[in-house]
């Protein structure tokens, strides 16, 4: 990779490597923007194929933070971390501390919060050698409640756009993805009666599901995409929605909480083309980032506060979906067009 000739590509200000021996960290950080403020992002560890591979990853999270925070209308940038490392295996409080000092480092300049494969816990651990860090047990907790009742609003959203109605009883969700927000969002949609489709590369979480949610259908993760349903909705990692999926989709809907669905911008024509509707992720998901801005207001944080912001998501999603018709152009073009000039007017305010 030609790691300056991507960041210019893709308008990064800072990537930072961080390794230490002791507690077998190796780490990337990357800040996107801090025009709005300082880079929101989470903390993601992940058990990557290559190192290549992990940067690719944090380059377009970080910069999928940037567009989300703007999109939510929050004063906040975006940034991105990925720990290269198995989450069951190799965490330690050593590990996080070390993470946390790199964070200091940088003065502010980012803000971390967990993701895929970190917890309260670890943000806890990270706290111990920074205050650049969020979702912390004592004030928001775990965003993940938050982020799925965000996505369970917007699949509300999308239903009425496509169906005519927002009531979502005895529509078939496909739910790829059973984490802290899968899991959530599921009980969500299994109280107003909607019929679930899951699947997770974990059994212990189907079987969790199939405990808790009567008649849930449970599928093999590469069979999830064949699942003839209403709504897909991709709750687990990126890049799903791509040349091996794409033709397999049995759906009218792609809504769901996982960042970066589509592989590349191609595949919001090819959705397009199909008839389905697909809910840009960066809008849908704003829920977490949200809640953990509610922490850094400098007033109290408090969770009917944050619920009430929220409304950001399915406000934000009719308009995505408005200029999407009257333009003609994808809902994933529309979403970037209408945070582009957010952002740039936000920026000349400044």
């Amino acid at each position: 990779m030609e790691l300056f000739k991507v960041l210019k590509q893709m308008g990064h200000e800072e990537v930072v490597f961080c390794n230490d021996p002791l507690s077998g960290l190796k780490a990337i950080i990357a800040i996107h923007s801090t025009a709005l403020g300082p880079a929101l992002g989470d903390v993601r560890m992940w058990n990557y194929d290559s190192e290549e591979e992990a940067l690719r990853d944090v380059l377009r999270l970080s910069r999928g933070m940037t567009y989300k925070n703007a999109a939510m209308s929050l004063n906040l940038g975006g940034g991105k971390t990925v720990i290269i490392g198995d989450s069951h295996k190799d965490k330690s409080e050593k590990l996080f501390r070390a993470f946390g000092r790199f964070v200091e480092s940088l003065g502010g300049r980012y803000i971390a919060a967990e993701d895929v494969g970190t917890c309260e816990e670890d943000m806890n651990y990270i706290a111990q050698e920074t205050s650049h860090v969020t979702g912390l047990r004592e004030k928001s907790g775990d965003p993940s409640p938050i982020t799925a009742y965000g996505v369970f609003l917007g699949i509300k959203v999308c239903a009425e756009w496509a169906f005519g109605s927002d009531d979502l009883k005895d529509k078939t969700v496909v739910i790829q993805g059973l984490g802290h927000v899968g899991m959530e969002l599921a009980t969500l949609l299994f109280e107003v009666g909607a019929n679930l489709i899951v699947a997770d590369i974990y059994p212990s979480r189907m079987k969790e599901a199939q405990r808790k949610f009567p008649r849930v259908q449970v599928v093999e993760p590469e069979k999830i995409y064949e699942a003839s349903c209403d709504i897909f909705s991709p709750c687990a990692l990126g890049a799903v929605i791509n040349e091996n999926s794409i033709d397999r989709l049995r759906c009218k809907i792609v809504a769901g909480s996982a960042n970066n669905q589509l592989k590349d911008e191609s595949f919001a024509e090819r959705l397009s083309e199909k008839g389905i509707l697909y809910a840009p992720d960066y809008i849908i998901n704003g829920g977490g980032v949200i809640n953990l801005a509610g922490e850094l207001t400098g007033l109290p944080y408090r969770r009917e506060r944050v619920l009430n912001k929220l409304s950001a998501i399915p406000l934000g999603l009719k308009e995505v979906f408005r200029l999407a018709s009257d333009e003609g152009i994808t809902t994933a073009r529309a979403a970037d067009i209408i945070t582009l000039k957010r952002f740039e007017a936000a920026r000349i305010q400044q």
